[in-house]
């Protein structure tokens, strides 16, 4: 009971904290973090162990499907350079210089290091598309942002795996570990693009929203669990799962099944962060409790000295990327899009975007309990967590107005193009209607498409005066059913048609 009202707790303060993240222009994953301090720092908290496979199942699954749901391969594919210096060398780069740190500092063996290498590797990018996204920023660096978030999580997996088990069995867990590896990510992205293909099928069965949505929380779990059993990258599973149902499956869904199955998601992994921020919270202030005097002043200057190594390596290595690109390109005169040289300010700006979360905090609660270091390690993956998103998550707006980057109007462009071409189609299928009510619809669209061809893709005067009519429906609506001229039931109905009217016309709101 501790626990669920230690969890109720922080779920309001998460609450207050994601209002100020709004006003403030910062990650919500910032004031998570402070709000995981304010769990260490209740007096009556409770110690909590969670079982490690189900930490990684519960906390990362749900929100790599969600990353990976808007993620498409072709982006994967034109950013792969970029992505395999991010993704896999940099988290390789990385995972070494804290291992090294690890052993050589602290003393721990070398597993342990490697997995805590390992732990504190990859980015959490959906930490700073909450600010992002407020910019135009150019969405090719975006898109190599996301790709990255869901690529390095499985490198890093797959490293922590290989470090636990070496862990466990010193003298043969590195060779049998190692050989598994090359078969992990290819049988990993089969294995999804199989459960991609059922869940394809399934939604042409499934008759309503809740069924739907069941059905994708059972199959996302179920996949990364027979992946784990199999010995495959649960993460690239699932990845590969969310692509392939991305593809297919809204195209054999309602427009109301998946709205509110996108509701149902946002929700679920705002909240399945929290609960991470709260059970890591819980665990640090136990380890420190645990501490005295020397320790506890050496855990936390090594746990600085692991926050200053992941910081200063990805500033090191983006920063260099750009001239060994032009060097690449100059030496095998390629001229590639695949190896762009990006100006210095995005680099600066991807070496800025390099908070830790979710992933991080759940692969530290993922650690057995006996494991070597264990309380060294959760220290330093909260500290590094804590301290980059605090540091670079409060900044990073300052960072980007700083750096003046050149807004990109691509995506708006895209926009009115394709909204034009869309209220094209319907105009010319309308043409072969006759009659008053043909004629009124034909009317409406044509409207339409002027305003379309006019705007750049972004909420139009004809949206405001649409949201004031909308607002007006809606007061009229609630009187009446104030005064008892329409029952409850009435009112709900055309509520949700008033709805769907003003997310016609409103702009897509932001976390």
């Amino acid at each position: 009971m501790t626990l669920f009202e230690s969890t109720l707790i922080l779920l309001a303060v998460a609450v207050v904290l994601l209002g100020a993240a709004r006003r403030l222009g910062v990650p919500y994953p910032a004031m998570l973090a402070l709000a995981g301090c304010c769990a260490a720092a209740l007096p009556w908290a409770p110690r909590v162990d969670i079982e490690p496979r189900l930490a990684l199942a519960l906390f990362v699954a749900p929100a790599v499907l969600d990353a990976a749901f808007d993620m498409p391969p072709r982006e994967l594919l034109r950013n792969w350079v970029p992505l395999t210096s991010l993704a896999v060398m940099l988290v390789l780069v990385t995972t070494v210089a804290v291992a090294w740190a690890g052993w050589a500092i602290a003393g721990l063996p070398l597993a342990a290091a490697a997995a805590l290498g390992a732990i504190v590797a990859p980015p959490d990018a959906a930490a700073a598309a909450a600010v992002l996204k407020q910019f135009k920023l150019p969405r090719r660096a975006l898109a190599v942002l996301q790709g990255e978030s869901l690529l390095n999580d499985a490198v890093a997996l797959l490293v922590f795996g290989a470090a636990v088990g070496a862990a466990a069995s010193p003298v043969e867990g590195w060779t049998r570990s190692l050989p598994l590896l090359l078969v992990a990510v290819p049988g990993g992205a089969l294995l999804g693009a199989l459960v991609g293909a059922l869940a394809v099928r399934l939604a042409l069965k499934v008759a309503d929203s809740l069924s739907l949505i069941i059905v994708q929380f059972l199959l996302t779990f179920g996949t990364w669990i027979l992946a784990d059993r199999l010995g495959l990258s649960s993460i690239m599973a699932v990845v590969v799962l969310a692509m392939v149902a991305a593809r297919h499956v809204p195209t054999r869904t309602s427009a109301h099944d998946r709205m509110t199955a996108n509701t149902v998601w946002a929700m679920v992994v705002f909240v399945l962060n929290v609960l991470a921020f709260l059970l890591v919270g819980l665990q640090a202030r136990a380890i420190l409790n645990q501490l005295q005097g020397g320790a506890l002043w050496h855990a936390l200057g090594f746990a600085a000295i692991v926050l200053a190594v992941v910081v200063t390596v990805r500033i090191v290595w983006v920063m260099g990327y750009g001239p060994v690109a032009r060097l690449v390109r100059s030496v095998f005169q390629l001229d590639s899009p695949a190896l762009p040289a990006p100006g210095v300010g995005i680099r600066v700006l991807v070496s800025w975007c390099g908070m830790r979360g979710l992933v991080t905090l759940a692969t530290a609660l993922a650690l057995p309990p006996q494991f070597p270091g264990r309380d060294l390690i959760v220290i330093s993956a909260f500290t590094v967590v804590l301290g980059t998103l605090v540091v670079q998550g409060f900044t990073i707006r300052t960072l980007i107005e700083r750096l003046h980057i050149a807004p990109d109007h691509s995506l708006d462009d895209e926009l009115a193009k394709a909204r034009t071409a869309m209220l094209d189609a319907a105009l010319s299928t309308l043409a072969e209607c006759a009659g008053e009510a043909a004629a009124s619809v034909r009317a409406e669209y044509g409207a339409a498409r002027a305003i379309a061809a006019a705007t750049d893709g972004s909420q139009t005067a004809h949206d405001k005066l649409r949201l004031t009519a909308v607002a007006a429906q809606r007061r009229l609506l609630a009187q009446w059913r104030r005064d008892g001229r329409i029952g409850d039931d009435t009112y709900h109905r055309l509520e949700e048609e008033l709805d769907r009217a003003e997310l016609h016309a409103a702009s897509p709101p932001g976390i």
